[in-house]
């Protein structure tokens, strides 16, 4: 029914946080309204949209029934539940977990923060010193060997299946060059990256739905 309530995401488009619900929804192949939100314009601040999300970022994921999501995670933990993105063994899903922990913490901090300030924020580069990219670079290039470490042995994050941790990765990892991050060191990062692309239903960060 064209009238029938439907899924709410409020997302920058070059956002990696936002792509992340976007692959997950283009994935499971569940339709969804785009609001895009222009943090670079202060739209994130605006009284309106801190009525909707009193934090003030994008992602915001709005259900059908009104209630938000905020966090891009949290919204992937919610959409894959009952999915194959998201195992039923109880020690899978302690390690996707584990990577999804490790992606906000450990890598999106560094090669994501790098992507921003060096590739999205117009003048960005003039506002950080070359220490500021440096730790950037060392912390960055840690977390990448930590998952080509893991990748040699297994074709996935997670019970060596296809899931939401590998999303979560997959989402600013693609686009690390942007940040001066270089890839070629990581040939088991570079594998995984080919085997996510290759996975039904996957869209590219600059897709958008078509919805009437």
């Amino acid at each position: 029914m064209a009238n029938a309530p439907m899924h709410t995401l409020y997302s920058m488009q070059d956002s990696g946080n936002c792509y992340k619900i976007r692959l997950v929804l283009a994935l499971l192949g569940i339709p969804f309204k785009l609001h895009d939100i222009d943090i670079l314009k202060g739209e994130s601040r605006t009284p309106e949209f801190l009525a909707i999300n009193p934090n003030g970022r994008v992602p915001t994921f709005k259900l059908d029934d009104g209630r938000i999501i905020p966090e891009s995670n949290a919204a992937m933990w919610y959409l894959a539940e009952g999915t194959d993105l998201l195992s039923d063994d109880r020690y899978t899903r302690a390690q996707i977990l584990q990577w999804m922990f490790f992606e906000q913490y450990s890598h999106e901090p560094y090669i994501a923060v790098a992507r921003f300030w060096l590739h999205i924020m117009p003048g960005g580069r003039a506002e950080k010193t070359n220490d500021d990219i440096a730790g950037w670079m060392e912390r960055g290039n840690q977390a990448l060997q930590v998952m080509e470490t893991h990748l040699t042995d297994t074709d996935f994050f997670a019970g060596n299946r296809y899931s939401i941790a590998d999303v979560a990765l997959y989402a600013y990892t693609h686009m690390a060059d942007h940040g001066g991050f270089d890839l070629a060191p990581y040939p088991a990062i570079g594998a995984w990256l080919d085997r996510v692309r290759t996975q039904s239903g996957h869209v590219t960060i600059d897709w958008r739905p078509d919805v009437s």
